[in-house]
């Protein structure tokens, strides 16, 4: 910036939220993810800046329809917007939110809001590297059309602008400007335009005395049928366009002669933006501070601990759970942690798991209360909330297990009679 400072996308700390769709042909999926790949080795690197983004894919709306859709408003915007707290409460790494229609085989429906379901699956580099790119000499190419683009605009400024400046006033200037052919060819069909009064007039006459038509109307199946014949014509003259476009893209920006001209080395390769020795430093710092304090904390660290243990193995996190969660919070008598307490919280426990999963697991009973009903009660919160989403089964049920012994219950005992079992306390803490 002007003031020396850089700009990097790394330094944001909110969750990052990328909307996309394969039927965008503007910004499509490999685009507007790609800025990923420049900037990260992988997720783990995500997680050291403490990063959290998650994406969405649409099958097929367009570029526009991304932003002004019904459908997609209806569904995605709606269903984001309702699961802000899920996306913010999220450990730091890179998600791809999928959504799945509720029906009447939905577990927990009453759990999620509206008619979808929304999940927060954990993606890696791989996954966006899936959808295709830019290759090396793709990368070659659009650096040698920069590279023209600023000697352009540096000559122009320097031999061309200063005589159009002495010769253009502002006036004359406001006036191309008010005639450009894409401006007055909407301002001439405007009611600025006299002539255009009668049709205006015309038009809501119409509109008031409107009348359907029978399906069978021959004027409106010819209507359809030249409809179908002016879209096709602009779709196909669009793709030729486009495929003449590119053509002659690559073949004068890939050219080696003209690569070597403009200073761009023909056999070069993109480089990835570094994580800077003072980020590294940072981040070493704040590895040792977490790993120091793995065995501090209470029953809720533990019951926290715990849960994103079990919760990991399946790579993904439900709305659902997250509802469980809330209700179980306000069934709490203790004391409440606000949002960003609770986010900062999961973090911890997060990256602790994370830097050192046994140390951190072992360290649960010295946490734990000795009070037998509170690590029975936290116990069975871990457990509603993770079959809030999906059937406890397999790696979820072996560590779930693992859970149970650290905490020293019955898991089979708290699952019968978790219902019997009074609110944990939060603030209890080992003795």
């Amino acid at each position: 910036m002007s003031d020396g400072k850089t700009v990097d996308l790394r330094n944001i700390k909110s969750p990052i939220v990328v909307f996309c769709s394969k039927g965008d042909n503007i910004t499509p999926p490999q685009q507007a993810l790609h800025w990923i790949l420049d900037l990260y080795a992988d997720v783990d690197e995500i997680r050291a800046y403490g990063q959290t983004i998650v994406y969405t894919v649409h099958e097929s709306v367009g570029h526009l329809g991304i932003f002004v859709s019904g459908g997609v408003a209806k569904k995605e915007h709606a269903e984001f917007s309702s699961n802000i707290d899920l996306i913010d409460v999220l450990p730091p790494g890179l998600y791809e939110a999928t959504f799945e229609a509720k029906g009447a085989d939905t577990a927990n429906a009453d759990l999620a809001v509206g008619q979808w379901v929304m999940r927060c699956e954990a993606r890696t580099l791989d996954d966006i590297r899936a959808m295709g790119g830019n290759s090396p000499e793709d990368e070659r190419r659009f650096a040698a059309a920069k590279r023209v683009s600023e000697i352009n605009l540096a000559a122009y400024r320097k031999f061309v602008q200063p005589w159009i400046k002495g010769m253009v006033t502002p006036q004359m200037a406001e006036s191309t400007r008010n005639l450009h052919p894409l401006r007055l060819q909407y301002e001439a069909f405007s009611s600025q335009n006299p002539f255009m009064a009668a049709v205006k007039s015309t038009a809501e006459q119409m509109s008031e005395d409107r009348k359907p038509v029978s399906r069978d109307n021959p004027f409106l199946a010819f209507q359809e049928q030249v409809s179908k014949q002016i879209t096709h014509a602009l779709d196909s003259w669009r793709d030729s366009q486009e495929v003449l476009s590119e053509a002659m893209f690559l073949a004068v920006y890939g050219s080696p002669a003209l690569q070597a001209a403009v200073g761009i080395d023909p056999q070069s390769r993109p480089s990835r933006q570094e994580m800077s020795a003072k980020h590294r430093e940072m981040l070493q710092a704040r590895i040792a501070e977490l790993k120091s304090r793995i065995g501090e904390g209470g029953l809720r660290e533990a019951a926290i601990r715990g849960l994103l243990y079990v919760g990991s193995a399946r790579g993904m996190v439900d709305e659902r759970s997250l509802e469980a969660l809330r209700q179980i919070r306000r069934n709490d008598a203790g004391a409440r942690l606000t949002l960003a307490q609770f986010k900062m919280l999961v973090r911890e426990q997060f990256f602790m798991l994370l830097l050192d999963q046994e140390r951190a697991l072992a360290a649960v009973p010295k946490l734990l209360p000795d009070n037998a009903n509170d690590r029975r009660a936290a116990f069975a919160a871990i457990r509603e909330v993770l079959s809030a989403g999906a059937e406890i089964s397999g790696e979820v049920a072996k560590r779930l297990k693992l859970v149970a012994e650290l905490f020293g219950v019955d898991a089979l005992e708290v699952s019968e009679s978790a219902s019997n079992v009074a609110p944990f306390d939060p603030k209890a803490k080992a003795s």
